[in-house]
């Protein structure tokens, strides 16, 4: 049920920028104050951090997962990331022609965003390694691993959008196609647990505060800093959020999402 949510909210909000000339609008506001942010010290950093996860970087990772993963005594799991991170990025690869189609702005100029950008390529990869190391991670850790995970999700779309690669629309698809993926994994997992028992015993269940603590703290670091940069410019900072509440609200959903998704899975794991 949690995978078909996923793909079918990936399919509405592309529906929503495809169709909706609105939803188009709020996908292009949000953008260009992302846009914005552009500065010379800036760039290089989301740069870096845009680029941390190209195809090189997601081989690598997704081995240490395995590793992991075996070395926990968690073979189906170990079986499990691999076809998460290639079900997830080939999906997004075969999605990208197939629902390819112009979306020119003005205000790019010369820079326009490729047609064939939704989903995120990036941030599909990004989101999949995140889910994939809270499924292999134990049990204690899992609420540390999704807020972190969600935080380094997150950090990858910020710095897309801002660099004029994709549009907010794309990353959040790629998030829900990871998502998609990694849930139905789980319910395999889980399947294949009722009918070929791994064995007894059974970890405790993660309480709900211990899962929502990390991601509380996240959040509550990340306010901090915006309430700092606040206090120090004023100014600068309340014209730009006059001038770009798509962008705030596009950021706003882009954490939710990543948050969401992470943390969601640190629950629903029972062992």
């Amino acid at each position: 049920m949690g995978a078909a949510g996923c793909a079918a909210a990936a399919a509405l909000i592309w529906i929503a920028v495809a169709f909706s000339a609105s939803a188009r609008w709020l996908d292009v506001a949000a953008d260009h104050g992302f846009f914005d942010l552009q500065r010379p010290a800036l760039v290089p950093i989301a740069n870096a951090v845009s680029h941390s996860m190209d195809p090189a970087v997601l081989v690598l990772a997704g081995i240490a997962l395995v590793a992991i993963a075996l070395v926990r005594g968690r073979p189906r799991v170990a079986a499990a990331v691999p076809v998460i991170l290639i079900g997830a990025n080939v999906t997004t690869q075969l999605l990208k022609p197939a629902l390819a189609y112009p979306r020119l702005s003005e205000w790019l100029g010369d820079r326009q965003i490729s047609g064939a950008s939704w989903p995120s390529g990036h941030s599909t990869a990004a989101m999949a390694i995140a889910l994939c190391a809270v499924l292999v991670a134990p049990q204690r850790l899992r609420p540390a691993v999704a807020a972190i995970g969600a935080v380094y999700a997150v950090a990858i779309a910020y710095s897309l959008v801002t660099l004029g690669w994709h549009w907010p629309s794309d990353v959040l698809g790629g998030f829900l196609v990871a998502a998609t993926w990694t849930l139905v994994a789980v319910a395999a997992l889980r399947a294949a647990e009722l009918r070929y028992p791994a064995g007894a015993g059974r970890e405790a269940a993660l309480r709900v505060r211990d899962a929502l603590t990390p991601p509380a703290v996240a959040a509550g670091g990340a306010v901090v800093v915006v309430g700092a940069l606040a206090l120090a410019k004023p100014r600068p900072v309340l014209g730009y959020i006059t001038q770009h509440p798509a962008a705030l609200t596009g950021a706003l959903t882009i954490a939710a999402l990543g948050t969401v998704l992470a943390t969601g899975l640190a629950l629903v794991l029972r062992r």
